[in-house]
């Protein structure tokens, strides 16, 4: 292999099964690279730590950037860019694109909703990388020769992406298990297009400073975050045995078992899953299973990662959803999602509040919701944007809801409002839209919302709802209690420089800036027609006077002042007319 297409591991096995049993430990001594070192300028020689780390050049980057240029040009953007024009042009761009696009398929309130859709369909296929590639791969990784480790590698590949490529395997001690390998150099030539994607964007802000619309700096560095974690296959290990964990509650619910000692940044082994895919309807009515118990265990479950654990599978599209034995196994444990308690317990309300149509309830939800104090002068359009919502969503039965809309609308609304909704639920947006999606597809009879609404109202017993609710009002109490003793406090200071008059006051009068500017322009007028009518009188006298020169029989001085005059009054008569007639044009 060349320099620099995989990263080798020179530490030990043992200290790798450390790494993924101990994140903290993992993070303190990772390669991810601090966002600080991660600036590199685009025509710049200078290299800096995130450059030599990922191995970048200038030449190297002006190769890639004319590469970019010339896949653009092919499709033409200049002269219209579709749905589908636009995934063709992500999937030939490579990885990176790739998972651009399948980010931006989530970000709704950033594209319309019919780009977004067919970003959806990317699921990064790409040509199998060579089987001698793999064993290398592998080979380095481990230090060590692969026969080791495996008795045998099955050479046609079970799965195929731009990220990485899937075998089955079997071990010297006998497990048959599945074996991802991460394709070399899919790291660096990410790292390559980032730094790029860095150099436009400062450029564009620069451009764009004040009339900015998206965050480019941040969207930038929120694809290089999403990048980092998928190109590190420590992090899918740790999801791997984190579900695990989660699945042990649930007789009909698994994942496959990570082999920890034998994970790295670029391989991760697991057991190999051998079942149906929920994409085959067929073939699982024929095996037995019933499909409306697979659809209400498969969401309830959801339900239950999602809002009691929030931890989640974020991509939980049909390859990934397969039955075994009776057991509903979820693999591909790359992409997940968190969410916090007081996020989880306002979703509920939320989700909630559409089953039991309650318009209040669902629009409280979404401004608790948001998390954001938002101008007050907003209010009223923000209020009127959730009374069309909620009379559009809110009064349909549960089974015609479309909860893609109905999310789609929701943060399409928070965005226009300037209200800030957390990437987590765009996530769990997106996957709550997919599962439904594949609801829709193979078991169009169960009702995705009617589940996850009686999963919210049977989930807690009353002894448990009271103690959550006592536990919030001690938190709240509490937070109250430190925020009135700090008022008292600063009332304390107010009153003390009030004694001493060093109190000023800044005093702004709400609705007072209309009266103010009219009053303005009127003294404005008032000015000026004192200024036309001296110029008047001036040149007047200058004009009895006989004053030399003279021009048409009259002084130039007196004939420039009354051509001034003149040219003043006809201004402040328009003013008058244009200003006067402008809000009745309203």
């Amino acid at each position: 292999m060349t320099s620099g297409t995989t990263e080798p591991s020179s530490a030990p096995l043992h200290s790798r099964v450390d790494a993924v049993l101990n994140p903290s430990a993992t993070q303190a001594g990772s390669e991810t690279p601090r966002p600080a070192d991660e600036t590199i300028g685009l025509f710049t020689g200078r290299k800096d730590t995130f450059s030599e780390r990922y191995h970048l050049t200038r030449r190297g980057k002006l190769k890639r950037l004319a590469q970019i240029t010339r896949i653009v040009e092919q499709f033409d953007i200049l002269h219209g860019l579709t749905p589908v024009k636009m995934r063709l042009m992500f999937e030939a761009l490579g990885p990176t694109f790739v998972k651009v696009g399948q980010i931006l398929s989530m970000r709704s309130e950033m594209l319309p909703q019919s780009f977004c859709d067919e970003l959806a369909k990317l699921r990064a296929d790409a040509d199998p990388m060579p089987y001698a590639t793999v064993l290398e791969v592998l080979a380095t990784e481990y230090g060590r020769p692969v026969e080791e480790i495996f008795a045998n590698i099955d050479a046609k590949p079970l799965g195929s992406a731009s990220l990485a490529q899937v075998h089955r395997a079997t071990l010297t001690t006998g497990e048959d298990v599945a074996v991802k390998v991460q394709r070399p150099g899919v790291r660096e030539t990410m790292a390559q297009d980032v730094s790029i994607m860095r150099s436009i964007a400062k450029t564009a802000t620069k451009v764009v400073r004040s009339a900015q619309i998206v965050d480019l700096k941040g969207v930038v560095e929120e694809l290089w975050e999403t990048f980092q974690s998928e190109t590190d296959f420590l992090v899918e290990a740790r999801n791997l045995a984190e579900f695990k964990r989660f699945s042990e509650r649930f007789r009909y619910m698994d994942c496959p078992k990570p082999y920890t000692d034998l994970c790295t940044q670029h391989v991760v082994v697991m057991d190999y899953v051998d079942g149906i895919s929920v994409s085959h309807p067929g073939e699982l009515i024929e095996a037995g299973y019933d499909l409306k118990e697979i659809g209400t265990k498969l969401v309830d479950n959801y339900a239950t990662q999602i809002l009691d654990d929030g931890f989640f599978h974020a991509d939980p599209h049909p390859g990934n959803i397969i039955i075994r034995e009776g057991q509903i196994v979820l693999i591909d444990l790359g992409m997940t999602g968190r969410l916090d308690q007081r996020t989880r317990s306002v979703l509920k309300e939320m989700i909630f509040a559409v089953a039991k149509q309650d318009s209040p309830a669902l629009a409280d939800g979404l401004l608790r919701f948001a998390g954001t104090e938002a101008d007050p002068a907003d209010y009223p359009a923000l209020l009127a944007d959730l009374d069309v919502i909620v009379t559009e969503f809110g009064t349909v039965d549960l089974a015609e809801l479309d909860i893609a809309a109905f999310l789609t609308s929701l943060t399409q609304l928070a965005s226009r409002h300037g209200i800030e909704v957390p990437s987590t639920v765009t996530t769990v947006g997106r996957a709550l839209v997919t599962l439904e999606g594949l609801l829709d597809e193979f078991i169009p009879d169960v009702n995705m919302i009617e589940i996850i609404s009686d999963h919210i109202a049977t989930s807690k017993s009353i002894s448990q709802a009271a103690r959550d609710e006592l536990k919030s009002l001690g938190i709240e109490g509490h937070q109250a209690l430190h925020g009135t003793l700090a008022t008292l406090a600063e009332l304390k200071v107010a009153s003390r420089m009030l004694t001493r008059g060093q109190l000023r006051v800044n005093m702004e009068l709400v609705g007072a800036e209309e009266p103010m500017r009219k009053l303005s322009d009127m003294v404005n007028r008032i000015t000026m027609a004192l200024i036309v009518v001296g110029l008047f009188v001036g040149s007047s006298i200058v004009y009895y006077a006989g004053m030399k020169p003279i021009i048409f029989g009259i002084p130039v001085v007196g004939f420039m002042g009354y051509v001034v005059a003149f040219v003043l009054s006809v201004w402040i008569v328009f003013d008058i007319n244009f200003k006067g007639r402008k809000p009745k044009r309203r």
